[in-house]
């Protein structure tokens, strides 16, 4: 526990005379434990609302065939778990969508990072720039997905190139404003004591660009799903979009909140797992001095 969540602990908690150290610790621990104990219960039971609520119109007023309900989708997804899917096994369909979503999403982050930088440090080429990046930013990836197929048909390549394009705006702009915001005085400073514009870019621009290049990693592999998704939508002969899109096609509901569900769980483990990474890289940050706690 950080000395951060400690202090915000102890102050929370009533102050007891004649308490040790350890005494202290182990309140604040149990504290803690029971707040998030009744944080994910009370999670559950909303949960458990939606889901029965849902369950108990799509039975008795509306008509489960449009609307579905959560019974019916727990089949779906149990069908699809055990005895595959029309196309294959399921999770060949989840590999096929996850492995265009990652390689779309180190493209565009890589690129993103770099252009970003550099125009964030090059205010002339910024400015150049600045109406054709805006230009493209504005053409609707769903145009985008329909082209790549034209051009690179319907393997992997045309997923791909769909996550990057979303993949790549999304962090070029928080690298570029993440490069603007550094401290002008700091880099002044190291040009004084004679550092060249590559170290000035590598140990002060980048170091300070870093929580926001982070920060953007979050909803950029959500972009990278929606890109894969999309572009498997468009046209493709395996993946998570083909299931939706088929499932669209036979109107079977069911099989299309099955598919949004098995995303959305990835989405959650990947939002976990950079997560962890910026905890891992920004261990220097001091964490911030409020009483509320995030979503």
């Amino acid at each position: 526990m950080s000395h951060n969540t400690l202090e915000k602990s102890t102050a929370a908690a009533p102050v007891v005379e004649n308490e040790t150290e350890e005494q202290i610790l182990a309140r604040v621990r149990t504290n803690d434990r029971r707040r998030r104990i009744q944080t994910w219960g009370l999670r559950a039971v909303l949960v458990a609302l939606w889901l029965g609520s849902w369950e108990l119109t799509a039975t008795l007023w509306i008509d489960p065939f449009f609307y579905s309900k959560p019974s019916l989708i727990w089949d779906r997804l149990v069908e699809w778990f055990t005895d595959g899917t029309q196309f294959g096994s399921i999770w060949l369909q989840i590999f096929t969508t996850v492995q265009e979503a990652v390689l779309g999403f180190v493209i565009g982050a890589v690129a993103g990072v770099v252009l970003g930088v550099l125009l964030g440090r090059s205010r002339y080429w910024a400015d150049v720039l600045a109406p054709f990046i805006k230009a493209l930013n504005a053409v609707p990836r769903i145009v985008l997905a329909a082209l790549f197929i034209i051009w690179f048909g319907l393997g992997l390549s045309s997923k791909v190139a769909t996550v990057v394009v979303l993949v790549f705006f999304a962090v070029f702009f928080n690298a570029f404003t993440g490069a603007r915001e550094v401290d002008g005085n700091v880099i002044n400073n190291a040009r004084i004591l004679g550092a060249g514009r590559r170290q000035v870019l590598t140990a002060i621009v980048l170091p300070s660009a870093t929580t926001w290049i982070l920060s953007s990693l979050h909803t950029a592999f959500g972009f990278a799903l929606i890109g894969a998704v999309v572009g498997e939508y468009a046209g493709a002969s395996k993946g998570l979009g083909l299931l939706i899109s088929n499932a669209q096609g036979t109107f079977d509901s069911a099989g299309i909140y099955a598919g949004m569900i098995i995303i959305t769980v990835i989405a959650l483990i990947a939002e976990w797992g950079i997560g962890l990474a910026e905890n891992r890289l920004l261990k220097w940050r001091p964490s911030q001095a409020t009483s509320g706690h995030g979503i």
